[in-house]
């Protein structure tokens, strides 16, 4: 991928969570920059992930696109 076209990827996990550690690999396997909030350790993220109203992890955001849960489909879509 580009870099000039990088899209902006957000993470919303906690350390214990599988499908969380899934989609970690998943955006590392495909070489994309993430930034990741671990919502039980850090209260700013666990406010910022309040406000999008989620109700699990991970939360992906892709370009504020939001994908609830591991969902490499939908995931690889908004990449597209």
């Amino acid at each position: 991928m580009n870099a000039a076209r990088q899209p902006r990827v957000i993470l919303y996990s906690t350390r214990r969570c599988p499908h969380c550690q899934r989609a970690k690999q998943w955006l590392q396997q495909h070489k994309l920059r993430f930034q990741e909030f671990d919502v039980e350790r850090n209260a700013r993220a666990l406010k910022e992930f309040q406000k999008l109203g989620a109700r699990g992890v991970p939360v992906v955001l892709i370009n504020g696109e939001r994908v609830d849960g591991f969902d490499p489909k939908r995931m690889q879509r908004l990449l597209s």
